[in-house]
């Protein structure tokens, strides 16, 4: 039974075309605001490590060095701040996934001799045409 279940998946007859998943706009421009915010830190002076780091519990949007001090930076973008602005949308819920997120990849990657660090919130509103950048650093922990 599995084998011919097996053997009728295989041929190229019974196989199903689908088209790719295209992201979507929430996670398109999600990412564009992750590039947004990765060059403005360059700008400042960081230096990126590491981005869209995912444990199942949580994500970090990006990671990078400010001289010594490793940072811990989430993303958060809003066309429109009518519904609250993006710097407010980032809860005390999403705090502890996040903190609980950059433990674990401090102990993964740093061991027993992890960095200085910091938690930052990048808050992106608006437009291409009117592009609003706020930038918290040490937001919370």
């Amino acid at each position: 039974m599995w084998s011919n279940l097996t053997a009728r998946l295989s041929t190229k007859g019974s196989q199903k075309q689908t088209k790719p998943k295209s992201p979507t706009k929430k996670k398109s421009s999600g990412d564009a605001a992750e590039r947004i915010a990765k060059h403005y830190l360059s700008k400042q002076g960081l230096k990126p490590i590491d981005q869209n780091v995912h444990y199942r519990f949580g994500e970090i949007d990006l990671i990078a060095m400010d001289g010594p001090q490793l940072v811990f930076v989430e993303v958060r973008y809003r066309k429109s701040i009518s519904h609250g602005g993006s710097l407010a949308s980032v809860d005390a819920r999403k705090q502890k996934k996040i903190i609980k997120a950059a433990q674990l990849y401090l102990q993964q990657t740093y061991g027993n001799q992890p960095p200085s660090c910091r938690f930052d919130v990048i808050g992106i509103s608006g437009s291409e045409e009117t592009l609003n950048i706020q930038w918290i650093k040490n937001a919370f922990c």
